[in-house]
């Protein structure tokens, strides 16, 4: 056979089905007298010879189950359409919001104050507890330097702070009167930086401060109207955040540590003082709120 046409032979597809089965090579067998290298085809090309003449039958008798060949598409590799079933993807659960997590507390200005001795208080330790000692009397302070900086440590976690914070801001509301109301504008940023840190025990410690800053003196309630888009979101948030007990006790409720009554509470005494407007504005940030004045 002439060189150029077994190249063709070789290299195309339909002609190289017209090979003869199991041929040495595609320019014909190998020669008697050739020691083939591949044992396996040697065995094979025997049990050929051996064989009838028809290719059929001689792969049928040839073939044994050491070296049987696949029959065409049915295995796994060189087909281009599969039927074998693909592997199981893993499904990533969906991502968490995070809406109720805690936020990270940045170091207050508060702190700052205290350990460089700015702050003219003192706590003084005695049987039934501690109290502060004020240095000057708070009724002669100048509450808009002093007042946004103890709000500002609400949401400290740390002793003494915490409690020289939370006390002197009670301290201050009490006997501050007329000076309170000035202030409200320098407030706001400290109440809401509090809030947002989304840390149950400072929220509760926020609310209670509220409470009182709302009762501590006239027209206190109304001047925290305007405001109310920067601190009602948050107690939206966690109105009904509350544990299912049952018929269990919930001991925090007598120390007014449960945030879902504190903010109940707190939204009641914001509509009670804050005048006509109250209601409609806490509504339209809490919509599940109900008036305790109209009803």
């Amino acid at each position: 056979m002439p060189h150029d046409e077994k190249f063709a032979l070789m290299h195309d597809p339909k002609k190289r089905k017209l090979m003869p089965p199991f041929s040495g090579s595609p320019f014909g067998d190998f020669p008697g007298d050739y020691t083939m290298p591949n044992k396996k085809f040697a065995e094979l090309r025997a049990a050929e010879l051996q064989g009838s003449s028809n290719a059929s039958s001689s792969f049928e008798a040839s073939s044994s189950p050491k070296y049987r060949f696949l029959k065409s598409h049915t295995g796994n590799g060189g087909v281009a359409v599969s039927t074998a079933k693909p592997k199981a993807k893993e499904v990533e659960p969906a991502p968490v919001a995070g809406a109720f997590l805690k936020r990270e507390i940045a170091q207050t200005e508060f702190r700052r104050f205290y350990e460089r001795g700015d702050l003219i208080v003192t706590v003084q330790h005695r049987g039934n507890g501690r109290r502060l000692h004020w240095k000057v009397d708070p009724e002669k302070l100048d509450y808009h330097h002093y007042l946004p900086i103890f709000f500002d440590g609400l949401r400290e976690l740390e002793e003494p702070y915490k409690f020289i914070a939370e006390q002197g801001c009670y301290d201050l509301l009490a006997k501050g009167g007329s000076k309170i109301l000035p202030t409200i504008p320098q407030l706001i940023i400290p109440l809401k930086t509090a809030l947002n840190t989304r840390h149950p025990d400072i929220v509760c410690t926020v609310l209670r401060v509220l409470q009182k800053l709302v009762v501590s003196g006239d027209l206190i309630g109304e001047a925290l109207v305007p405001y109310y888009r920067q601190l009602l979101p948050v107690l939206n948030m966690f109105k009904v955040r509350n544990l299912n007990i049952g018929d269990g006790i919930e001991y925090s409720q007598r120390k007014h540590n449960n945030l879902g009554d504190l903010i109940h509470d707190t939204l009641q005494l914001l509509e009670k003082y804050g005048g006509e407007d109250a209601f409609i504005n806490i509504k339209y940030m809490v919509p599940t709120y109900e008036s305790c004045v109209l009803n």
